[in-house]
């Protein structure tokens, strides 16, 4: 398997790398100035890598400004809860 010398997880194309990035914040609570907010292609390895420098990825920005994200949140949170009771 290959790996990347900065040992960040690697994601195969931009796109799947915005959806894990969208994912993470769901799943993650990074508050206001942490966390990853874009990602990049990683001259090293071939592949994708977040980054928490630089501007923020605009389908992550689109997400949270449309309301998407905290729908997101919350449908998140509803599944954790009903994955206790079972």
């Amino acid at each position: 398997m290959k790996t990347c010398p900065s040992h960040k997880r690697m994601y195969p194309t931009e796109e799947i790398a915005e959806d894990a990035l969208i994912e993470a914040h769901t799943r993650f609570e990074y508050g206001k100035q942490g966390g990853p907010i874009a990602v990049y292609l990683c001259s090293d390895c071939g592949h994708f890598h977040f980054t928490s420098q630089g501007s923020p990825n605009k389908k992550l920005k689109d997400h949270i400004e449309s309301g998407k994200m905290k729908t997101q949140k919350q449908a998140y949170q509803w599944e954790l809860k009903i994955k206790k009771r079972f």
